[in-house]
């Protein structure tokens, strides 16, 4: 009893020893033709290492914003405590801003739509400038994506186009196409446009359509599908499961007890994080 006492002091003081923070930094995009926000989580004495790291993109969902993950989803604790343990590598996590709490009004998601190139953004202006900011390694081996409902579709996509990017892709209680399930996308507001762009850039018709060339590429990123057995997508990641297991990727899918909620997600940051972080360098 004595002995496990002090593990567990010894392992709160080395969580409380080790804090990491997290700062909110802004871009001037051409491409958007606005500012565009985000936080950056950044580890344990970063300031002073002077060394390089490797870098997650950690996305945010439908009528959400770069401050969610931090604020509801209590990432940087999270990640201090994965960290000091050493289930986690030492990285820089990057939130990006993709959209506003009322998505009627101000148009949310990651891809390209009229007059919002904002995946050309992402992969023109975001990442060359964070990555080198913030002394991120920038090499596919040192880069992981991941993100929860419109985020965890949108990471899914990014490593779709973009293969040759990023080692891995973990994809929370993924939004990966629209065919009713959010159920607004016959609306004439900018919500109907996220749908719609969603449907276009549709993650599922991707598999099923890709050739072997493209397999091959998907081949070379690790894939992680997470969602909760009562979320009301839960169909869209067995159907994406059955489409890659058909073309021979191989992926894994885990359905947990759970919702589409603030529960569930910070839960399921406890396995991405180190998922990670084995992927790195592979």
């Amino acid at each position: 009893m004595k002995r496990i006492f002090l593990l567990l002091v010894c392992a709160l003081v080395s969580a409380h020893l080790f804090a990491g923070k997290v700062v909110t930094d802004s871009i001037d995009s051409k491409i958007l033709g606005c500012e565009v926000k985000c936080n950056v989580y950044l580890p344990d004495g970063f300031d002073d290492s002077g060394k390089q790291y490797p870098v997650v993109y950690l996305l945010h969902g439908l009528s959400d914003t770069y401050e969610g993950w931090a604020g509801h989803g209590n990432m940087q604790t999270i990640a201090d405590r994965l960290i000091a343990s050493g289930d986690a590598a030492e990285m820089v996590i990057i939130m990006p801003n993709a959209g506003h709490h009322n998505p009627r009004e101000v148009l949310n998601g990651y891809f390209n739509t009229p007059g919002r190139n904002y995946e050309d953004f992402f992969f023109q202006e975001l990442m060359p400038q964070m990555e080198s900011k913030y002394r991120c390694i920038g090499d596919k081996k040192h880069r992981a994506i991941m993100g929860l409902s419109m985020g965890g579709g949108g990471s899914t996509v990014y490593c779709q186009h973009h293969p040759d990017m990023f080692s891995s892709c973990y994809a929370m209680s993924p939004w990966l196409d629209e065919k009713g399930e959010v159920g607004w996308n016959d609306a004439e507001d900018q919500l109907a446009v996220v749908c719609r762009s969603v449907h276009e850039n549709s993650a599922i018709d991707f598999v099923a359509n890709a050739d072997e060339s493209t397999v091959a590429a998907l081949k070379t990123v690790k894939w992680t599908f997470d969602i909760g057995d009562d979320d009301w997508l839960l169909h869209l990641s067995v159907d994406m499961h059955y489409k890659m297991h058909e073309k021979g990727i191989p992926h894994e899918l885990r359905v947990r007890d759970g919702d589409h909620n603030w529960y569930y997600w910070p839960m399921v940051l406890h396995y991405a994080l180190p998922w990670a972080s084995v992927n790195f360098g592979k």
